[in-house]
């Protein structure tokens, strides 16, 4: 079986944890002799060679971080440039930073109908978040967050689409009881809170994170 694969990140591919999940779940689904070709939004300038393929290729899978519930922009703005099949079938990764499933469902929603619009089959979604700290990582603990996705691919790979039970479970917790609620809350008023400004003061930030210029 052959796939498109296109990672729909805006970032570049250096700094995209979407990336560093596909790296994970192409490994995966080749194992079982699969091939694959992938391509990168972020990269305006392979906008035509991505059509192209598009265009060519009746077995499609886009790779999506969500941000705050929202498709990226940029995804969005090359999908009008598409026109529409006549056949084949297109799956989706949806990954974002926030932990629960809850939070990618309504990504997940638009992403059932988007094949339709253009001409193709669903093949369903693959949903996870806590992804945040991928990119931040490295070596070993990198692997730990990214090895789940190799077992997904290799699901991907024998059943061509995200419908199985192993699919939905991977998810992981849909909603977190209040105490964790409550308790994830405070560490970001604390603890992380300290975290992320030090990550900021290393990417050369000088503002504070809750600094708002357009107040």
């Amino acid at each position: 079986m052959h796939l498109m694969v296109i990672n729909a990140s805006p970032r570049v591919k250096k700094y995209s944890n979407t990336d560093k999940i596909l790296t994970k779940f192409l490994e995966g689904y080749s194992v079982s002799g699969n091939t694959y070709e992938q391509y990168e939004i972020s990269a305006r300038s392979s906008w035509d060679k991505i059509r192209a393929a598009y265009d060519t290729n009746d077995n499609i899978l886009i790779a999506i971080p969500l941000y705050v519930e929202c498709i990226p922009g940029l995804l969005m703005e090359f999908l009008e440039t598409l026109s529409p099949k006549t056949g084949g079938k297109m799956s989706f990764i949806l990954q974002s930073g926030f932990a629960e499933g809850v939070q990618l469902r309504c990504g997940e929603e638009y992403l059932k109908k988007l094949p339709s619009m253009l001409g193709m089959e669903y093949g369903g979604t693959l949903v996870k978040g806590n992804n945040f700290s991928i990119r931040l990582t490295e070596g070993k603990e990198q692997d730990s967050q990214t090895q789940p996705y190799r077992t997904m691919g290799e699901v991907f790979g024998r059943d061509g689409s995200f419908f199985s039970e192993e699919c939905s479970k991977f998810t992981g917790p849909e909603a977190f009881p209040l105490p964790v609620r409550l308790l994830v809350g405070l560490m970001f008023r604390t603890g992380a809170k300290k975290a992320f400004t030090e990550a900021a003061a290393s990417w050369g930030g000088t503002r504070p994170l809750d600094f708002r210029p357009y107040q």
